[in-house]
């Protein structure tokens, strides 16, 4: 995989880290129908590793931990990278060129090279606190279209705000 199509597909894994760890109170269908409109917004990751990285970008989640697909775009609005699962296999689009995967489980171990609860994702959403090892999710202001996360093991640490579009 090229250097672009990498960071692409390591920015949409990492966005799915993000939101996985994100979780508030319900908002009920004010701000997502679970079974309608897709999740949008903005999302900002700060990884702090050696080098310190820090991501930022538009994105779009439709469907459910058995099925969906999350997009993220770019400042202008291109999309960076897609990915799509459902029972089977998975997907990663980035810069022009498809990868297949056994699961969203398996993009993520393979861009991030570690496993991520891509399965709680939906019920943080949803506002249920579903625990998961390593991560500290804020639940507190999805009444206010934000989201926040920490996750604190595996290293490196990250912390994730997700904010989302009215």
């Amino acid at each position: 995989m090229n250097l672009l199509a990498r960071g692409a597909a390591w920015l949409a894994a990492i966005a799915l880290v993000a939101l996985a760890g994100c979780a508030s109170p319900p908002r009920t269908a004010e701000l997502h129908d679970p079974a309608g409109s897709p999740w949008n917004g903005r999302l900002a990751l700060q990884v702090q590793d050696q080098a310190s990285q820090s991501f930022s970008a538009s994105f779009e989640l439709k469907g459910s931990a058995r099925a969906g697909e999350l997009t993220l775009f770019g400042p202008l609005g291109g999309t960076l990278a897609a990915l799509i699962w459902q029972p089977g296999g998975a997907s990663l689009n980035a810069d022009g060129q498809v990868r297949q995967f056994e699961s969203v489980d398996a993009i993520v171990a393979h861009v991030t090279g570690a496993a991520i609860p891509i399965g709680a994702l939906f019920d943080w959403l949803r506002g249920i606190d579903t625990p998961v090892e390593g991560w500290r999710a804020d639940l507190s202001q999805l009444g206010q279209g934000r989201l926040g996360a920490k996750r604190l093991a595996p290293a490196p640490e990250a912390d994730l705000r997700v904010v989302f579009e009215r």
